[in-house]
């Protein structure tokens, strides 16, 4: 669920209805004028009068609906914003690409579509700037990926946000689909945007990008990275081989 649009719809609103309250004064006056200047000998016709009526309804009826339409969007931006002030000291899993590295770890969970033969990870900074990156393969389906925080060349990244990009082929060599997820507690909400952003470290993660939350309680720590067997394949079937 998100609130996009809800505070420019309501700014909207207001316009459209001081708009139309400055034509309700116009027909008004228009009408009240008419009626006091009317021919006496030549009357307003009663069809006339009673469509000029029937306009001053319509447009009464529409300002007392911009009024609730105006209470309804306040509303919903009370709860939306009441919800997601409810995530805050829960773990969150986003669909995205994006991980906070700290305390020497950055932590994805993946999924893979069928069994990567051979898949290729590749982590960057903030820059762009590819960082680490690993070959192996991959089992069907849900597992972690846990990194250290060394680079490729053996040296220690420095903690900040890093991104993540899993590509790989089955034995046949067509591409196998690989969804990430960033994982992480939310410990805050930006509500500066057009929609409430999510503060986990220094990630920022859109709510309707949320698609689980747990109580940390329930969380369990992400597995450590494991050797690669002999045969190439991963001894653990959550982590993909180097």
């Amino acid at each position: 669920m998100t609130v996009a649009g809800v505070s420019g719809s309501g700014s909207a609103n207001n316009l459209s209805r001081q708009t139309i309250a400055q034509n309700f004064d116009t027909f008004l006056n228009i009408l009240t004028t008419q009626l006091r200047n009317q021919n006496p000998l030549d009357p307003l016709d009663t069809n006339q009068f009673t469509q000029q009526l029937v306009q001053f309804t319509g447009v009464e009826q529409q300002l007392k609906t911009n009024d609730f339409l105006q209470a309804l969007l306040l509303n919903t931006q009370s709860t939306a914003r009441a919800d997601a002030v409810s995530y805050i000291g829960k773990e969150v899993t986003a669909t995205g690409k994006t991980a906070e590295l700290k305390d020497g770890g950055a932590y994805w969970t993946y999924n893979a579509a069928a069994n990567v033969a051979n898949a290729t990870v590749t982590i960057k900074n903030a820059a762009g700037s590819v960082v680490y990156s690993e070959a192996g393969s991959l089992n069907a389906g849900a597992g972690a990926f846990l990194w250290d925080g060394k680079g490729s060349d053996g040296n220690i990244q420095p903690d900040g946000v890093y991104t993540i990009e899993i590509k790989g082929t089955n034995l046949n060599g067509n591409t196998v689909a690989v969804s990430t997820n960033s994982v992480g507690i939310v410990t805050a909400i930006d509500f500066s945007g057009p929609e409430p952003m999510l503060t986990v470290g220094r990630n920022k993660i859109a709510l309707k990008d949320v698609t689980n939350v747990r109580l940390v309680s329930d969380t369990t720590p992400p597995p450590p990275a494991e050797e690669p067997g002999e045969d190439g394949e991963d001894d653990d079937d959550e982590t993909p081989a180097a």
